[in-house]
């Protein structure tokens, strides 16, 4: 595991009171929260906060990323295109606890419109307590790897 303990969260106009929620909550856990906005209510591209997550998460600065639109299926589109990064998007916990196991995703995305404040507090919860499992699933993810070159 990482000692790298920061995530950086952002969203588009549509999920900022939710983003700022999960900050709180994932600072109560011991993580470091960057927050890299927007902060103000005008409509705004997701694709720009998607891929601004992305590449912090790509570099190293942050360990894992949260992201979130009102589907939350645009905003990981634009996070996918970075490269390395795995991105799902989550409605459940089972789903983000898997994108972890399976995928070894290091961004989990949510849609705003989509789930609750409890149960996207759930999820993010999952996503960060669930360690990937590497073996037959690592190949499966060199494989994902290999599609980008």
């Amino acid at each position: 595991m990482s000692d790298n303990k920061r995530i950086v969260l952002s969203s588009d106009h549509a999920a900022i009171e939710l983003r700022q929620q999960i900050a709180k909550h994932i600072e109560s856990k011991g993580w470091e929260a960057v927050d890299i906005g927007p902060t103000t209510p005008e409509s705004t591209h997701y694709p720009k906060h998607g891929e601004a997550a992305a590449r912090q998460v790509a570099s190293g600065d942050c360990r894992f990323g949260i992201i979130l639109c009102g589907t939350g299926q645009g905003i990981m589109m634009a996070a996918n295109k970075v490269k390395g990064i795995r991105c799902g998007v989550c409605a459940d916990e089972f789903s983000a606890r898997m994108i972890r196991a399976h995928n070894d995703a290091q961004i989990l995305s949510i849609g705003e419109r989509v789930v609750g404040p409890g149960l996207a507090l759930a999820i993010v919860d999952a996503f960060l307590d669930t360690e990937f499992e590497g073996g037959r699933h690592g190949t499966r993810v060199d494989m994902i790897k290999a599609l980008e070159d």
